[in-house]
């Protein structure tokens, strides 16, 4: 009895095979091309704000922090989409937003450690206050500072210190909306000291037309509050631990721009 025999492939579904093959071997290719070998994204979305010289829209290279940040992500193949925003919008949508990763430039504090995964150091912050050169401020504790208007950025954390002492009324804060702001108040005689970073305090007497004329009237405090290291915030979970552990070895083989330490005040004596 003869045996049929098994029907041959045709060459229109051989063709067939083949392409959709190819179109496997793509899909495979543009998902790795999306993402990085440990599975984040290749395109990082943080968000920051305008807080020059540290980071802002209009900045060169747009700012001191932004400028380590891509460079960090570069060498870690990945690249930065930067959003600039109010401060609290910038927390918020670094946060929670959809497809973002995180935010920057955050100080290392027990509020930022609970809602962050902070990288490690991209810069310090010497953070202070700003004083009228005709009212100097002498102080060693900040129970000394007792009875001072002291202005403050709403929604910027200071130092654990500070805040406590701002939220239990040992302090009597006035929070503004921008540094700016608290700095015209100061030359007003409307605050006694304002808190700010040394470095934000000389861009603005020298690079903000409006503040110019207030560069004669106003100086940093000689005592630090603390000098702060900067991080970028990321969003707490598997993804977010996977993403700072590839930016944290990309920071370590780059050390952070050195301007970050230009505008420090002298060490008190």
């Amino acid at each position: 009895m003869m045996r049929r025999p098994v029907p041959s492939l045709t060459l229109a579904t051989l063709r067939g095979l083949a392409m959709a093959m190819l179109l496997a071997v793509a899909a495979v290719m543009m998902a790795r091309a999306d993402t990085a070998p440990d599975g984040a994204p290749t395109i990082v979305r943080l968000s920051s704000l305008d807080w020059p010289p540290f980071s802002g829209e209009g900045l060169p290279n747009r700012g001191l922090t932004t400028a380590i940040v891509e460079r960090t992500l570069a060498r870690a193949g990945l690249s930065a989409e930067v959003t600039f925003l109010p401060w609290q919008r910038a927390v918020a949508t670094g946060l929670k937003a959809p497809g973002h990763a995180g935010y920057f430039p955050e100080y290392r504090t027990a509020a930022s450690e609970a809602q962050c995964l902070l990288s490690a150091p991209i810069g310090s912050s010497p953070l202070g206050f700003a004083e009228r050169v005709a009212a100097p401020v002498t102080w060693r504790s900040l129970t000394d500072l007792t009875g001072r208007r002291i202005g403050t950025v709403r929604g910027y954390v200071n130092t654990d210190s500070f805040d406590r002492a701002a939220a239990d009324g040992t302090l009597t804060i006035e929070p503004a909306v921008d540094d700016a702001t608290n700095l015209r108040k100061l030359a007003a005689g409307r605050l006694d000291m304002v808190v700010i970073d040394a470095n934000v305090l000389a861009h603005l007497l020298s690079a903000d037309p409006d503040l110019r004329p207030l560069r004669t009237g106003l100086r940093f405090n000689a005592r630090l509050l603390e000098d702060k290291s900067l991080h970028v915030c990321f969003r707490p979970g598997p993804d977010g631990e996977a993403l700072r552990r590839r930016f944290d070895r990309a920071l370590a083989e780059d050390r952070p721009d050195s301007m970050l330490q230009a505008s420090r005040p002298a060490p008190e004596r």
